[in-house]
């Protein structure tokens, strides 16, 4: 399982010209997930997600994590954090969950961030969505269950 975290000042997801969700201040995800992924990565990136220290104190420093800071949390699912680039110039998807089990493990994932108190907008699964957002600081991390 992999997700791409963004402290975001702002994000949102459309879908044919029509915003369906929005979150301001908070954390956008990218989140995907391979043949083999299951409860076991889920919970892990939901603790992980859930208690990572990326926003500042009073001091400056990022020591809160999202739940000391009231933000929201925007989920988009992407399959594409699973295209496999040495050969060719075409990305590979085959190491990407079939779609039904990485539907239900998209919203289980979802479900599990809630679960610990966390405000969480969706995009769509398997959808065709443009995102925007405003990054803040930039902060980006890259979560990987095979490396954590």
């Amino acid at each position: 399982m992999r997700v791409i975290l963004q402290r975001v000042a702002q994000a949102s997801v459309k879908i044919d010209e029509k915003k369906i969700s929005e979150i301001k201040n908070g954390l956008l995800l990218l989140v995907g997930f391979k043949d083999g992924d299951g409860q076991k990565e889920i919970d892990h990136l939901t603790h992980k997600v859930a208690n990572v220290r990326v926003f500042s104190d009073e001091d400056g420093k990022m020591n809160l994590n999202i739940k000391q800071t009231g933000g929201a949390i925007l989920s988009v699912s992407q399959f594409t954090l699973y295209a496999a680039t040495r050969k060719g110039n075409r990305p590979s998807f085959t190491e990407a969950q079939a779609p039904e089990l990485a539907e239900k493990n998209y919203h289980l994932f979802d479900m599990a961030l809630k679960s610990e108190g966390l405000k969480v907008s969706e995009g769509v699964f398997g959808a065709n969505m443009q995102v925007e957002l405003v990054n803040d600081g930039p902060v980006t991390i890259i979560y990987d269950t095979e490396n954590d």
